[in-house]
Formats: structure tokens, C-alpha cells, sequence
């Protein structure tokens, strides 16, 4: 019984001192010059994992050996670098264009780029992934670390690093080489020597870390140096890592060095171009690169995608493989003629232009060092091509053909209903407040719904080939596409540009013109009404129906988008003019300041009176113009024939309305309200109901007729001299709607009173401003 139970504790401490001997050993990589940190694992005694006898003072001792070397080993594994840590690629040096570059932007006004120097701004890009799993053909070398796990009798697991002689140290086997050996054979070696010792066992094996190498870019390179890598790094890597080849390095000759040997050649083209990496091999520590100096160079600019600098490989490059460089000749560029510029040595001076055709012989023309190939772009000019625009259905270029005339291009109307209409149209559905409120813009949506044809002129724009001018061949629309008359179905030629202009575009004759009309109130049938040719105010409303019994011919209201626009410009040059005004005032007295007395008093007054100036101005614009026309009716007459034969245009509102039953006073007055009118009352009679205030300047009062005139104190000459009234002020009749504005005095001095002082004429004011009765006490004010 004692017996037995020594044996397992024997095997027990055994199989712990194999588990601590394994886990002890950690990744040792190459330092400078590529060597390898030495495991200071010694070879332990060999014994069988399955073997019965075994002392335990013997496993006892053979662990404490195999612990403190295990803790010297991981102490050697900190100290050494691995691929993990291996030096990042250097920033590129920024250097500046070739001497060939300069020569060729001097003759193209281009700098052009070294044909894939792009690639390496982002050298990080083409850097080695560690953390993917190494390939079946990568060899271990001093440095790699294998991960050990073996599973039987006994499961254990450990790290191992190969030294710089590229072993291993497995207790109770020995030492074990795996340089040399590949991934895919990694398994299999360990498992037939641990199998020398073992028995009833299943390993696996893998790579860990793995190691660095050290490389050296000599040469034209970006930033020749030292260059710790991966050991899983190729060629191309390298030449990332420093940079690539400089401006005047080599990127189709890069050589890599050996133990002094030349082993591969690399051409970055293949890579670039084609993919081709059968000449990128793996590297090795120590390995040199050397990139040469550039080749023979040649420049291709001009309807080319590629457009860069190429290096030459050998003399007999030609055009064609360069260009298959970039895709080969683009669909842009014409075949029919390309330009070689040539350095010639034996010429003066030196430098020649040849052409050459883009077909199979021209492609095989033989590049030279220094040579400039210009692709030219094809022509925009169409063959066989009319252009039709303006205010068509479809603004396109048509094929043209022999014979083809205007009907061939517009064969129907409808080619010249444009497609907004229809998007105008479906809208009037989709929006439900626009819906709802069609009813008062219908004029709005008939005038903005077509563009109305010019029916009266077209025409053809038309390159003379012989003097080279355009020329422009007018021709009557409705008669070539309504009438069909042959006389103006004229012939097309190609390059041919038909334009259809609307009426926007060229203002038509009024009579041609559509023109809309909107009348109100005491008529027949108010509506929108589209004109006819001369029609004039009394002939609408008469075609409508007339006028109605109750209608108050005298306050007819005629509003004009024309005249509201001048009145508006009036108004804004107004408020610009006070605003001028105002700052020339407060130059005006600091430049005096100094010679003033009083120069406080007056200070105080001026800002005073700049802030009733500035609130003045700011209610002048909130005002908008009315664009109502004075119809100086007769207030007698109650017919149509009292209207003036006025020719209506497009946007006029009329307004005919009833008789208002009152007056009104407005300004300088005790009582502003409505009067009831009675027949006879005359202005005096509204001043005495009204009542005039302490302030105000009756010499200044006017009337705002209901027609929209103006009859002032100082209008002798027209009412009061001779004619309807002669006689005073206060004697006219007023009329239903008649509105008496009573001014106050300006008894404050400013630039805003002198200039309404100095106007004096409010009939002048109000009808050059279209402003209301509200506006006036603004004014006055």
C-alpha cells in the first residue's frame, strides 16, 4: 500500500515539473544583426512520463532546477524586442518635384504626378497584419515562439522560443532544431520527438509571436535607413515601410541583396499595374534593397486619365505600353492625331513636335527618354444633330437627317407644352391649403400655370461655315406649327439650335398679349376675366353685365401692378433720401461742433430730433404702395360713360363699389370719426362738425376724393379758379367716401418737416407714393 502511494506521488511531481519547465520558457526575438537571445534552458535527465520509477527527492530536485531556469529564461524574453515591437515606418521626407517634372510643366503648364507615387502616402496601408496567422511555407527562424499543447495521460501547455541557434529546449526530450522548419511541418516535428519519450499523447502546435528582422533601404529611396520588420514582411513591405523610391528613384529595377547576391529584381509597375507579386519574396534579416536610380522617363498629358510620368524599362518601350498603363487609349481622346514633343540631340534647337495617329502602327512608335505625348480630346461638335429650346416639352439635341424641316422636329403642340405644366397642375391637388385658397388666387394660377408661346417669332440659330458667324433666321411659329403653311416650314441643317421663346421672354403687342383682369363688386357678374385686343375699362365691365343699381361709379377702384411698382420706387427713394439726410445732419454738426456756444442745447436737440427721424423713417417702411390710379371722375356722373376709356393691362383690379352713405375727417381734428353725408354738405360743414385742434394748419388740409383724387386749398387754379367750383375751400361738396385730412403744423425743426414743408404739395406726395389715408397722419407726424 505505502508502496503504491509513493509511486503516484512520484509521477504526480514529475508531471509538475514538466508543466513549470514548458511554461518558463517565453519569446526571444532577434536583436540588432538578427540573433537570437540563447535559452538558458539546460537539457533536463530523460525520463518517461508513463515510466513507474521514479524518486521523489530525484523530481523534487530536477523541479527546483527546472524553476530557476525557467525564471532566467523569461527574464532574457523581457530584455529582447519581438515583431510586435519592431520600428514603425519613418515619415516620409517631403521632397520636391524632379528636374524632368519642372521640364515637362514648363512645356504643358502641368506638374504631373511619377506614375503610382500615390500609393505610398498611405504606406500603413501595405503594412503586415501580426495578428493573422503566419502561411504554411513561412519558415521559423531565432526568435519565432511556438505554442505547445499536448493532451493524454498528462495535459500540459507552454510557450516556446526558439534561440539564436534556432532550437528549442523540450524536458526530458532535449534539444529539438525547428529553424528551417515550415508551419505546415511545425506539428508533425514536434510530435515525433516528444513521441521518442512519450506515449499515449496528442500535440499541437502553433506560432506565437513572431520574430523581427532587420532590413537595410539603401539607394534613391524616400528615406533610406535601418528598418526593424516583421519576419512575416516581403519586399514590397519594406519598400513601403521606407517611403518608396524619391522622386529620382527607380520604381521598375529594384534590386534585393543576399549574402552579396542579387536574388530578385522587382518591377513596382507589375505590382501596381497588374498585380503581379511573383517577384516579391520574403525577407530575410539582413537583406540590403537597393533602388537605383530612375530610368529613362516619358510624360503623358492631355485627354488621359493616367496622365503622369512613366519610367522607361527598356529602349524598346512603346506608346502602347505606356498608355496600357492607364487603361490604354480613353474613349475621350481622338485617334485621328496626338503630339509627340522630342528632344533631339543632333537638332538645334533640340526640341521637336511631331504627330502621330492613334491606330496599330502609331501605338508602336517607339518612346524616347524626355518625350511628352499630348492625347487630344475629341470634338463636341455632333454629327448629325438639331437643338431644340426654350419653352418645349423635351429641351433635347434630335437626330437630324437629309431633308428635315421644322414639323419634323415639332411634329405636334404638344412638343411645346413644357413638363412644369403638369407639375403645376398636380400640385393644385396635393397641397389642401392651396386647395382651399384657390379660389382668390385663380388668376395667379392661370397665369403661372403655361408658359404662354410666342406664336409670333422663333427662330434658328445657324453656323456660317464659311465666315464663321452665327446667324440668326427668324420665322412665324403659328404659321409653321398651327397653319402648317410650307412657306415657313423651313429646312433644318445639322448644328441647327431652334429656339421657342415665350411671351416672357419678348414682350408681345397688348393684343397678343394674355392678359387678366380681375373686377369686384357692383357689377353684374364679377369674375376674372381674360381681355380682349383694345379693350378698354367701360367695355369690360359692359361685357361682364354693367354695372349693378347700387353701384357707386365715383369710388371706382382701379389698382395697377405698373403703377404700384413706380409708386414703390418713389416711396423707397424717399426713405433713402431722409436716411441720407440724416447722416449728412450729424456730420454736419461735428464738423461745427467747436465753434458752437451752445454746442450741449444743440447736441440735445439733434439727438431728438434724429430719433423722431429714425421712427418716422421706420413706419415709411413698413408702408407699401397701393398702386391705385387716380380716375379724375366727374361726381356727378353715375353711368359707364363716366368711367375714362382707360386700356386695361394684365394684373388690374377693379373695383366697383356702393355708395358708402358717409365721410370722413383725418388728421388735426378734435372729432376723428365717419359722418353720416347728406346731400349739399360741403367741406366746412365737415371742419365744423370736426373740429379743428390748437395745432392745426388748416392752410395745409386737402381732400382724399373716393376716386382717389386729391383737391388741396392751393388747387385754385383747377377747382377753385374756374370750372366745377369757383369758390372757397370750405364750399366744396364733399362726396360719399370723401376723407378731409387736416395736417398739423411743423413747428420742429428737422430735416424729415423740411422736406414735407418744403413739398407743400400733398396731392404730389400721395400720388407719387401711393400711400392711404392711413399713411397720411404717419406722415404728418
Amino acid at each position: 500500500m505505502l508502496k503504491s502511494i509513493f509511486k503516484a506521488s512520484a509521477l504526480a511531481l514529475l508531471v509538475i515539473s514538466f508543466n513549470t519547465s514548458l511554461q518558463a520558457q517565453t519569446a526571444v526575438t532577434a536583436v540588432a544583426g538578427g540573433a537570437g537571445a540563447t535559452s538558458a534552458l539546460t537539457a533536463a535527465p530523460a525520463a518517461t512520463a508513463l515510466a513507474p520509477s521514479a524518486s521523489a527527492a530525484g523530481s523534487a530536485q530536477m523541479a527546483t532546477q527546472l524553476q530557476s531556469e525557467a525564471q532566467s529564461a523569461a527574464k532574457s524574453a523581457q530584455d529582447a524586442p519581438s515583431a510586435d515591437a519592431v520600428q514603425k515606418a519613418a515619415p516620409a521626407r517631403v521632397a520636391g518635384p524632379s528636374q524632368f517634372q519642372r521640364f515637362v510643366q514648363e512645356s504643358t503648364g502641368r506638374l504631373l504626378p511619377m506614375y503610382g507615387r500615390d500609393l505610398f502616402d498611405a504606406p500603413q496601408a501595405y503594412g503586415v497584419n501580426n495578428a493573422l496567422p503566419a502561411p504554411d511555407d513561412y519558415l521559423l527562424g531565432p526568435g519565432d515562439q511556438v505554442q505547445l499543447q499536448v493532451s493524454g495521460p498528462m495535459d500540459f501547455s507552454s510557450n516556446l522560443v526558439l534561440d539564436r541557434n534556432g532550437q528549442v529546449n523540450l524536458p526530458k526530450v532535449g534539444v529539438v532544431t525547428l529553424a528551417g522548419v515550415a508551419v505546415r511541418d511545425l506539428e508533425k516535428t514536434l510530435s515525433a520527438q516528444l513521441g521518442k519519450v512519450f506515449a499515449n499523447f496528442k500535440a499541437s502546435a502553433s506560432l506565437g509571436r513572431l520574430r523581427g528582422i532587420q532590413v537595410y533601404v539603401v539607394g534613391q529611396a524616400q528615406q533610406p535607413g535601418t528598418f526593424q520588420l516583421s519576419s512575416l514582411s516581403t519586399l514590397v513591405n519594406a519598400l513601403f515601410a521606407s517611403g518608396g523610391p524619391s522622386a529620382n528613384g527607380s520604381m521598375r529595377a529594384i534590386e534585393l541583396k543576399r549574402g552579396g547576391k542579387t536574388i530578385t529584381t522587382l518591377d513596382l509597375y507589375d505590382f501596381i499595374a497588374r498585380g503581379d507579386k511573383s517577384r516579391d519574396l520574403p525577407l530575410m534579416s539582413g537583406d540590403v534593397i537597393v533602388i537605383p536610380p530612375v530610368g529613362p522617363r516619358v510624360a503623358v498629358t492631355g485627354a488621359f486619365d493616367q496622365a503622369a510620368i512613366f519610367e522607361l524599362k527598356s529602349s524598346a518601350t512603346s506608346l502602347q505600353d505606356i498608355l496600357a498603363l492607364g487603361g490604354g487609349v480613353p474613349a475621350l481622346a481622338t485617334s485621328q492625331k496626338a503630339l509627340l514633343e522630342r528632344i533631339s540631340r543632333t537638332s538645334n534647337p533640340p526640341r521637336q513636335v511631331q504627330e502621330l495617329v492613334l491606330d496599330a502602327q502609331g501605338l508602336q512608335q517607339t518612346l524616347q527618354d524626355g518625350d511628352v505625348i499630348t492625347l487630344l480630346g475629341i470634338s463636341p461638335a455632333f454629327a448629325n444633330a438639331v437643338t431644340l429650346q426654350g419653352t418645349v416639352a423635351a429641351p433635347l439635341r434630335y437626330r437630324w437627317f437629309e431633308g428635315m424641316k421644322i414639323l419634323d422636329l415639332i411634329p405636334e403642340r404638344d412638343a411645346l407644352i413644357t413638363g412644369d405644366y403638369y407639375k403645376r397642375k398636380n400640385l393644385l391637388v396635393q397641397n389642401a391649403d392651396a386647395a382651399k385658397a384657390a379660389g382668390g388666387n385663380v388668376a395667379g394660377q392661370i397665369r403661372g400655370m403655361v408658359d404662354q408661346i410666342n406664336w409670333d417669332y422663333a427662330v434658328i440659330e445657324r453656323l456660317n461655315r464659311s465666315t464663321l458667324t452665327t446667324e440668326l433666321i427668324p420665322f412665324n411659329l403659328g404659321k409653321a406649327v398651327l397653319q402648317k403653311d410650307p412657306a415657313y416650314n423651313l429646312s433644318l441643317q445639322a448644328g441647327d439650335v431652334v429656339t421657342i421663346l415665350s411671351q416672357s421672354d419678348l414682350r408681345v403687342p397688348q393684343e397678343r398679349q394674355s392678359r387678366l383682369v380681375r373686377v369686384e363688386g357692383e357689377v353684374s357678374t364679377p369674375g376674372i376675366y381674360q381681355t380682349l385686343p383694345g379693350e378698354t375699362l367701360p367695355m369690360l365691365i359692359k361685357r361682364v353685365g354693367g354695372l349693378t343699381p347700387q353701384a357707386y361709379v365715383f369710388g371706382t377702384e382701379l389698382n395697377r401692378e405698373s403703377v404700384k411698382a413706380r409708386q414703390q420706387e418713389n416711396l423707397d427713394k424717399l426713405i433713402r433720401r431722409l436716411e441720407s439726410q440724416t447722416q449728412s445732419q450729424q456730420g454736419t454738426f461735428l464738423a461745427n461742433r467747436s465753434n458752437a456756444g451752445n454746442a450741449d442745447q444743440t447736441a440735445a436737440i439733434l439727438q431728438v430730433q434724429q430719433a423722431q427721424l429714425k421712427s418716422q423713417i421706420e413706419r415709411l417702411k413698413s408702408f407699401k404702395s397701393s398702386g391705385r390710379m387716380s380716375l379724375e371722375l366727374d361726381p356727378r356722373g353715375q353711368s359707364l360713360a363716366a368711367l375714362p376709356d382707360l386700356p386695361l393691362e394684365d394684373g388690374d383690379y377693379i373695383l366697383v363699389p356702393s355708395a358708402p352713405g358717409f365721410v370722413s375727417a383725418f388728421g388735426s381734428v378734435n372729432n376723428e370719426n365717419v359722418f353720416i353725408y347728406k346731400t349739399g354738405k360741403t367741406v366746412g360743414d365737415v371742419i365744423k362738425s370736426a373740429g379743428l385742434t390748437e395745432d392745426a394748419e388748416p392752410a395745409q388740409a386737402f381732400v382724399l376724393r373716393a376716386d382717389g383724387s386729391i383737391i388741396s386749398r392751393n388747387d385754385r387754379a383747377g377747382w377753385f379758379g374756374s370750372g366745377l367750383f369757383n369758390a372757397s375751400f370750405e364750399s366744396v361738396p364733399m362726396m360719399p367716401g370723401d376723407t378731409l385730412v387736416v395736417p398739423a403744423m411743423m413747428d420742429r425743426e428737422s430735416r424729415y418737416n423740411a422736406f414735407i414743408r418744403g413739398a407743400k404739395d400733398w396731392t404730389q406726395i400721395l400720388a407719387n407714393l401711393g400711400l392711404g389715408v392711413a399713411a397720411i397722419k404717419s406722415i404728418g407726424n
